[in-house]
């Protein structure tokens, strides 16, 4: 059973290793976190349905042992930015290349300004992947909630960077 999960669930580390970094905000941490949650999924895999969604699941379980901790400690989340590999173009053109670069920076200092919740909301979505309906379900809010969260989210963005290329420009 466990060379099952192993197969299965170690497809999504990356994805896993991201969303705890986001959290924690700390590389120690977040490597603590994607562990522990390795290994209580691994205790409970067997009880999962046969065609549950295996990458949700794995994201409730880390989220569900973050805000466990959060509570112990009370020192409340913090985020960090986005690594930058996961925006990387494919284009040899060093001017485009730079441009890229400048708007990567310009977009994840951004989402850093967002709040824990539209932050949140932005990585699932946007950067995971993750539908509407299960970003609810592992938030565990109403499905438009999320998607008010990330409306505003995006609108925010939209400000931020237009308002910081108008001023560049």
């Amino acid at each position: 059973m466990e060379k099952d999960f192993a197969k299965l669930a170690l497809e999504y580390l990356d994805s896993l290793y991201g969303y705890a970094w986001i959290l924690t905000r700390n590389q120690t941490e977040a490597e603590d976190l994607v562990q522990e949650t390795y290994l209580r999924a691994v205790r409970a895999f067997g009880g999962l349905v046969h065609d549950s969604n295996l990458k949700a699941w794995l994201f409730a379980i880390m989220r569900n042992i973050w805000i466990n901790q959060r509570r112990r400690t009370s020192s409340g989340p913090q985020f960090v930015k986005l690594e930058q590999g996961q925006f990387e173009a494919n284009d040899c053109d060093p001017y485009r290349l730079l441009v890229q670069k400048i708007e990567r920076e310009h977009l994840l200092a951004a989402i850093e300004r967002l709040s824990e919740h539209h932050r949140e909301v932005v990585l699932l979505r946007d950067i995971e992947g993750f539908s509407y309906q299960q970003i609810a379900n592992l938030l565990g809010c109403p499905i438009g909630t999320v998607m008010s969260r990330l409306g505003r989210a995006r609108e925010q963005l939209r400000a931020m960077l237009y308002y910081l290329y108008s001023e560049t420009h």
